[in-house]
C-alpha cells in the first residue's frame, strides 16, 4: 500500500512539473521548431505553382486584377470621379488609384468593374441610361460588361455595356455607352481604349472562380492530392526537419460545403497531413493563412480584389475565432498538433492594434477550450508597428508564441547590397531584431518565414550556401524555432526540396 501510494504521488509531481514547465512556455527548452512551410497547398500562391491557372479560360481576366484605360481620342485615362459615388470621366493625364479598375469576374467574358471606394462602375439608371457612374455598391446585370480586344495589339480594347453598346469618350468629361463601335481600331474612334494592367491576383479566389463550379472541384482536388504527398513527409523527417507549418485558409471549416467559389476537399487533405506527420514523427503549425474579409489584402489571404475588410467588424471577427475552434477541436488529440498559429501577417494600419489584440484573446481562448498544450502563434502585425506591441498581452497567456517573418527581400534597401552585406544584415539587423523581441519572462520567438533568396545577380552557390548558413545560425537563436518557405517552389531558391538536393542548404 505504501508503495503503490508512493507512486502514485511521483506520479503527481511528474504531472505537476510537466504543467509547470508548460507554464514557463515550453516542456522541453531545449526543442526548437525546426520546420519547412507547406505553402501553395491548402491557400493558392500562383507564383508557386503556374501551371495550376493555365486551364483558366481568359486566363488575363481574373478577380483582383488592375485596369487602367487611356482613351485614344482625348489622351487622358478613365476616372471615377471623387474615387467612386459619382460619374466617369476620361480626362486624367496621369493614372493612379481614382484611375485603375479592378475585376470582379463572373465568368470567361462577363466583369465587373470595381473603383478606389468600391463602388462599381455601371450604366445611371436614374438618368438617360447611357451615362456611366459607380454608384453602386453591390454589382448586378447594370454593372456587368465585357472586354473586347484587338486580336492584333492585346492591349487595345473596346468595352462592351450591358446595353449592348460600346463606351465612348465623347469629350474628357462625358463617358457614354452609345457607340456601336467601328471596324478598325484606329486612334479617332473614341470607342477604342489602350488598356494598362497594373496588378494581378493569383490566389484561392482567383483560381477557383477562374475555372468556375464545374471545372474547379477536380483542378483543385488533383493539385491537392499530388502537390504535396507522403513522401514529402519522409523526406522532410530524413533532412533535419522535425515540424511544417501548414498554411490553410479560412473557408476550410466549412469542407466539404464552403463558400462559394470556393470548393471542398482541403480539409481532408490537412487530415491526410497529420496522419503522415504522425507517421513520421514530425510535429504540425496549423497556420490560419487567409482570413475571413482578408487580413492584408494579399492573394495569399484569399482576396478577391486586393481589399482589406478584416477586423472591420466584430462579425468577422467572430468568424474567425470559429475557424480557429474548428481546427483545434479537430486535431486536439493528434499527438502531432504542436501549435497553432491565429492568423498569418496581419497588415497595419487596416488591421488596427486593437483588432488584432481583441481577436488574438479570443482565438488564444478558443484554442484553450480544446488543449492545454498546443502553442498559441501570434503574428506580429506587418507595417510600421513596434515589434514588441504584443507582448503585454502575451506575456500573460502561457504557451505564446510571437511569430516574425525575415526576408531581405521587398524593400528598397536590399536591392543593392552585395552578398557579403546581405550576410552582415543577418548576424547585426536580424540578429538584434531577434534579441529585441527575445525575453526570459515574455513569449517565445519564431522566425514563422525565412527563406536564402537574394536579390544579387551573378550570386554564386557558394554565396547562397553561405547566406543560408547564416541565417540557420541567427534564427536557431529563436526559442521556439524556425521555419522555411517553402518546401516546393518553381523558383528554385524558394524549394528547400530543391536547396537540399542540391546542396545549398545542410541541416
Amino acid at each position: 500500500m505504501l508503495v503503490s501510494s508512493t507512486r502514485h504521488v511521483l506520479s503527481i509531481c511528474v504531472l505537476l512539473s510537466l504543467v509547470l514547465s508548460f507554464c514557463q512556455g515550453r516542456v522541453d527548452p531545449n526543442f526548437r521548431i525546426r520546420a519547412v512551410n507547406l505553402g501553395g497547398w491548402l491557400v493558392t500562391e500562383g507564383w508557386i505553382k503556374p501551371t495550376l491557372f493555365d486551364g483558366i479560360l481568359n486566363k488575363d481576366f481574373l478577380d483582383g486584377t488592375a485596369l487602367q484605360f487611356k482613351s485614344v481620342t482625348t489622351g487622358k485615362y478613365l476616372c471615377a470621379e471623387l474615387g467612386g459615388g459619382s460619374i466617369i470621366v476620361a480626362n486624367r493625364t496621369a493614372a493612379s488609384g481614382w484611375e485603375t479598375f479592378r475585376l470582379w469576374r463572373i465568368n470567361g467574358t462577363a466583369l465587373n468593374f470595381r473603383v478606389f471606394e468600391k463602388q462599381f462602375v455601371g450604366l445611371d439608371a436614374n438618368g438617360n441610361g447611357i451615362d456611366m457612374v459607380a454608384v453602386s455598391k453591390t454589382p448586378g446585370n447594370s454593372e456587368t460588361f465585357e472586354i473586347v480586344r484587338d486580336s492584333n495589339e492585346k492591349n487595345r480594347v473596346r468595352i462592351k455595356a450591358p446595353n449592348g453598346y460600346y463606351l465612348q469618350a465623347k469629350t474628357e468629361e462625358l463617358v457614354t455607352a452609345d457607340s456601336q463601335g467601328g471596324n478598325g481600331w484606329g486612334d479617332d474612334d473614341p470607342s477604342v481604349f489602350v488598356m494598362q494592367m497594373t496588378g494581378r491576383l493569383e490566389g484561392e479566389f482567383q483560381v477557383t472562380n477562374g475555372y468556375g463550379p464545374d471545372r474547379a472541384p477536380q483542378v483543385m482536388r488533383d493539385h491537392w492530392r499530388t502537390f504535396i504527398v507522403e513522401e514529402d513527409f519522409k523526406f522532410i523527417s530524413q533532412n533535419g526537419l522535425n515540424a511544417v507549418r501548414i498554411p490553410v485558409g479560412w473557408w476550410i471549416a466549412s469542407d466539404p460545403m464552403p463558400p462559394p467559389p470556393y470548393v471542398g476537399g482541403s480539409l481532408q487533405a490537412l487530415d491526410h497531413a497529420f496522419l503522415w506527420a504522425e507517421k513520421y514523427g514530425l510535429k504540425v503549425i496549423i497556420d490560419l493563412h487567409a482570413a475571413p474579409g482578408s487580413q492584408n489584402g494579399w492573394e495569399h489571404s484569399g482576396s478577391r480584389d486586393g481589399s482589406q475588410e478584416w477586423g472591420e467588424s466584430d462579425e468577422n471577427i467572430h468568424q474567425t475565432v470559429a475557424v480557429i475552434e474548428f481546427l483545434t477541436a479537430r486535431y486536439a488529440k493528434s499527438p502531432s498538433l504542436y501549435a497553432v498559429e491565429l492568423i498569418n501577417e496581419p497588415l497595419s494600419p487596416g488591421a488596427t492594434l486593437e483588432s488584432v489584440t481583441k481577436y488574438y484573446k479570443a482565438g488564444y481562448a478558443a484554442v484553450r477550450r480544446h488543449s492545454l498544450t498546443a502553442f498559441v502563434v501570434l503574428s506580429n502585425r506587418l507595417g510600421p508597428m513596434e515589434p514588441r506591441e504584443l507582448f503585454p498581452m502575451a506575456s500573460g497567456l502561457r504557451g505564446s508564441v510571437i511569430d516574425v517573418h525575415y526576408y531581405n527581400l521587398f524593400q528598397d534597401m536590399f536591392n543593392n547590397l552585395t552578398v557579403q552585406q546581405n550576410i552582415d544584415f543577418i548576424y547585426t539587423n536580424r540578429s538584434s531584431q531577434l534579441n529585441h523581441i527575445t525575453t526570459s519572462n515574455g513569449p517565445l520567438t519564431f522566425v514563422g518565414e525565412w527563406v536564402a533568396e537574394l536579390n544579387v545577380s551573378e550570386a554564386t552557390k557558394g554565396d547562397y550556401q553561405r547566406f543560408a548558413k547564416a541565417q540557420l545560425e541567427v534564427y536557431g537563436r529563436a526559442t521556439f524555432g524556425w521555419a522555411y518557405w517553402t518546401l516546393r517552389n518553381v523558383n528554385r531558391h524558394w524549394s528547400l526540396e530543391w536547396m537540399i538536393n542540391n546542396g545549398y542548404i545542410k541541416l
